[in-house]
Order: C-alpha cells, then structure tokens, then sequence
C-alpha cells in the first residue's frame, strides 16, 4: 500500500492531535500515526487524570472550535494561592485582576481526548493510524518517506514534513541522533485526585515543602486533582501507605485551607525530569511538545507550552503554503525554531528556577524567596508580567493563541 500526504504526525497525544485538529481545519493533507488504540485513555470516574490548561491554551482550543465541547466539563480557576511551607511567603494571582473569566481551567485527559479524536474525524483531510508504528523513515530534498506497520500492514507513505509529537522518549529524535540535555531533579510527582470537606471554591493551590511543590488543581465533583512532589527515595513508602495514613501524611504537608482530606483515588508515580533538545527542527523535520521539552510539573507549564508549539507551528506552515513555498524547507522550519526558541528557554528556566530556589533550606535564602513573593503580591505590574506568561500571553502570539482561526 502506498499514500502521499502533506504533513506526517508521529504521536497521536494530545499535542499531536491538536496539531492535527488544526491543519485539518486548514484544509492541509495530515496523517497521523499514533502507538495507542484509540480506546487507551477513556477511563472514567473518581480517578480519572486531569490537565492543567492556561488561559492560552483555552483561546487555541477556542480558535480551534472545540472550546464549547471542553467548557461544560472543564473546572475554572479563579484564584491562584502559592504558599511556602513553615514560612511566611505567599503571593495570590485573581481572575479580576488580569481581567479574564478564569485564569486557567482543569478539564480531564478522557474528555480532551474524546473531543480531540472527535475532531480529527470531523476533518475529511485528516487521516489516523491507530494503533500503529513509524516502522521507518528517511527524508531528501524532495520529501519524507515513511513505512507505517498496523494491523500486520506495511503502508508506504510520503510527505512534505515529518513532526515528531511522540514524547519525551521520542523514537524520531532519538533516530536522528539528536542532541538532549537532561537533569535529573531526584524527585517523583505522585498524581491522585482527592476529596475535602470544605469546597475549593475554584482556588488552585502551589504549596512549596522541603520535597518539593505541592499542588491540588479544582476538579468537577468536589475533586481536586494532587500532584504530591516527593524526594525519590520517600515515593516507595508514600505509595505504599494505606489510604488513610496517605490522607493524614497529605495533611500535614498541605495544611486545613481545604478543611480535611477525605478521599484518596487510585494513585500513579512518574519521576521528574528537565529535558530540552539541542535542536526542534532539520530538513522535512519538526519537534514539538515533550519531544522537545519535558518539564517539572511546577505551574502547570508543560502541556501548554506544546499547545504554544502547535500554535506557532501551524501559523509558519500556513504562511508558506500561502506564499507559495515548501514548508519542509530548512529555511522555513527555522522560522518556527527561533520563534519557539525563547518561549521554551523562559518557560524552562522559570520552572527548573523555582525548583532550585524553594528546594534551598539555608534560612537567608528562604528569609529572600519569601519577602519576594509577599513583594509580588503587592507590585501590581510584576504580577501582571508574572500572570501573562504563566497564562501563556507573553510574547508574539500565532493566530490560534490570539482565539482566531485558521480557516
């Protein structure tokens, strides 16, 4: 079997997916070849996984169309409290303030899944390989050439520009032999959702221990989504726990601004690391999302910040189908290298930043991060500035960051 398209995705994710959803609408051919079965990430229920999405991310899914089938199932965040454990720092970021409904949202990976996939289908130009593997791949001057294994079946398939969309531990890039740098933060986020008894009122909390951040983002149902940031060596024995002790342990760490913990669903450990690729383009090729940047879960940052890759990405690709130029040329793809370049290292640097700063237990350095966080609760333009670039508004926006269409 053989077909030809315009753009090959490898990674059917999220990220992926929304860059598909986005060409789709701009009429450019787009295939995607994704390892999972189209049935892997629907559970329901108590436990189901939550996303962080920013303000940004919710003007992409706007301009994309599909903000009115997430905002029914999407949890709104009004207020933003960051607390440093036995120490009197602490800063508040209000939806009033920034002049927004909400400063962010917390929707479910089901439901963003479902009406991602709900998306691609909707677009005629838009064709999935699921469950299915990249089985080779090589580019020239004139194209990419790709063999896509599913179901037994070897498809021959040509494009103008491969993406690689496949995660951290990409197949594409690691083929490539490009370049990582990597550190290790010898910490692991334990993910669960968890019941109080006092409602969050739409508040979601960064709570800074001596292990690392503590958050619990609002979830529908009286829910809120934990991401518990543990020393590595503590995740065996704090997974072990039964639930009740695992509830009393949160407890002393968060505190009873949510009154007391009642519930604790299925709990799930990932170790965290910083990870950024020495290059997110070459020839026929384009990096976005973890495969380019994998980042500590602190603020939330990481999945927005690939959205901000599609965006960008989207726009450059338009642009020189509309000008007439091949969008697999170097020379284009560099367009999107550099100006993804300084939104990526600003995001990195500010989340592996407060990692280094609030991991530090000498009294004079805590004495500092404190005064400057009681000191951007107050400067109304720092936060502003600090609020912009969290919500993912700093900066040159493409068109779907600005809400806009790409039809």
């Amino acid at each position: 079997m053989c077909c030809e398209t315009d753009v090959l995705i490898v990674g059917g994710g999220l990220v992926g997916a929304s860059l598909a959803c986005a060409l789709g609408q701009a009429g450019v051919r787009t295939r995607v070849v994704e390892a999972s079965s189209p049935d892997a990430d629907r559970s329901g229920g108590y436990d189901e996984r939550s996303i962080a999405l920013a303000q940004g991310s919710q003007r992409i899914f706007a301009g994309l169309g599909l903000w009115p089938k997430l905002a029914a199932a999407a949890c709104p965040i009004h207020t933003i409290h960051v607390s440093d454990r036995g120490h009197f720092g602490f800063t508040r970021l209000r939806r009033e303030q920034e002049g927004v409904p909400a400063l962010g949202y917390v929707a479910t990976a089901a439901v963003l899944g479902e009406v991602l996939r709900h998306g691609m289908q909707q677009q005629q130009s838009v064709q999935v390989h699921s469950p299915a593997q990249l089985a080779a791949f090589d580019t020239d001057a004139e194209g990419v050439r790709a063999e896509i294994d599913q179901d037994g079946v070897t498809t021959q398939c040509t494009a103008k520009l491969l993406v690689a969309a496949d995660g951290a531990h990409s197949a594409v890039r690691e083929q490539l032999g490009i370049r990582t740098t990597r550190r290790d933060y010898r910490q692991t986020a334990i993910i669960a959702n968890v019941s109080t008894d006092k409602a969050h009122d739409n508040v979601a909390y960064e709570r800074f221990t001596d292990s690392g951040p503590l958050a619990l983002l609002p979830m529908s149902g009286q829910r809120s989504a934990l991401v518990w940031t543990v020393h590595e060596q503590q995740c065996a024995e704090i997974m072990a726990l039964e639930d009740g002790e695992f509830l009393r342990r949160l407890q002393q760490r968060f505190g009873y601004r949510l009154g007391r913990f009642t519930r604790v669903g299925a709990r799930n450990a990932f170790p965290l690391q910083l990870l950024q690729a020495a290059e997110s383009v070459r020839p026929r090729l384009a990096l976005i999302g973890n495969a380019v940047h994998t980042l500590h879960p602190i603020a939330g940052q990481g999945f927005n910040l690939g959205l901000r890759d599609v965006a960008a990405l989207v726009d450059v690709i338009l642009d020189a189908r509309g000008d007439g130029r091949d969008y697999g040329d170097l020379a284009v793809l560099r367009r999107y290298a550099q100006w993804r370049q300084a939104d990526q290292r600003r995001v990195a640097l500010l989340t592996d930043s407060m990692v280094r700063l609030f991991g530090q237990p000498l009294p004079a350095v805590a004495w500092l991060r404190d005064t400057g966080m009681l000191a951007l609760d107050v400067c109304a333009p720092a936060k502003r500035w600090f609020g912009r670039m969290t919500m993912g508004r700093a900066g040159r926006l493409p068109r779907l960051a600005r809400g806009l269409t790409v039809k």
